[in-house]
């Protein structure tokens, strides 16, 4: 096993053509644009290596990722001091979602190893991967509306495509978090084993799909996933439309205060 390359909150091995990225901010691994930036360079790192053939995302801790964190030392928030706090939001939201397209756009085939709750924009990472592996101690939830808040990661463009609008929309309209069991049976998930199992699993996986011939794959992923790239970015740029304006009000505000106090919000369509 090689360790390649140094990445922030990452690390990165090869391993007989399988590269396994493991996100180290446990317990819950909250990203940031910085966390998100240091994936999106490792599959670009990892797109010109010959020697990987298929990559395993995988996190260390309880959750797989349980969501964006805006709220701490992001080095974007300093690059211009000099423009309007106002446009704090859009700038920072929209470079982090330049990132997210860049991991959409990499070219080799990825599995995620889902092995505790994938929420918010936690779950639109797990949607990069071609595959999910999972186990029963899993969860997935869109839960942006019981923040009184708007879907991103483009999860309003791969969401219904993985599972069908109507499965998308009662998730997306209720954020009701979907148990393992249930992710299989919608698709949201393929493969679902104990935790202990996970991260082999997942790395069986991956190394079944780099035996197979690796200009073929990249060229039938190229074909399935035409356009991924560009959609993804379309739906970021109307989820940051309305991600900015839903966040100034003040079922935004009392959404993110119940859920920081773990009560139900009393919502009032201010």
């Amino acid at each position: 096993m090689t360790t390649l390359g140094t990445y922030a909150d990452i690390d990165v091995t090869l391993d007989d053509y399988v590269a396994t990225i493991t996100i180290q901010r446990p317990p819950h691994n909250f990203f940031d644009f910085n966390l998100i930036c240091s994936i999106a360079d490792a599959f670009e790192d990892l797109d010109k290596n010959d020697d990987c053939r298929a990559i395993v995302l995988t996190a260390e801790g309880k959750s797989f990722c349980a969501g964006a964190n805006f709220g701490g030392d992001d080095a974007i928030d300093k690059e211009d001091d000099s423009k309007p706090e106002e446009n704090a939001f859009r700038r920072r939201s929209g470079r982090l979602y330049g990132e997210a397209v860049r991991l959409f756009k990499a070219k080799k085939p990825v599995v995620c190893a889902v092995q505790g709750a994938a929420i918010g924009g936690g779950l639109g990472l797990a949607l990069v991967g071609d595959f999910r592996v999972t186990c029963p101690e899993a969860r997935f939830s869109a839960n942006f509306s019981r923040l009184g808040f708007h879907p991103g990661f483009g999860l309003t463009h791969t969401l219904p495509a993985l599972i069908g609008q109507q499965k998308a929309h009662l998730m997306f309209y209720t954020g009701r978090r979907i148990k393992a069991e249930q992710a299989i049976e919608w698709g949201l998930a393929d493969i679902i084993v104990p935790k202990e199992e996970l991260l082999k699993t997942a790395t069986e996986l991956a190394r079944e799909i780099a035996g197979s011939a690796p200009l073929a794959v990249q060229s039938i992923r190229e074909t399935v996933r035409q356009g991924l790239g560009d959609l993804v970015q379309a739906a970021t740029d109307r989820e940051l439309q309305e991600q900015e304006w839903l966040l100034k009000t003040a079922d935004a505000k009392e959404g993110i205060k119940a859920t920081a106090e773990r009560r139900e919000p009393n919502f009032a369509a201010k």
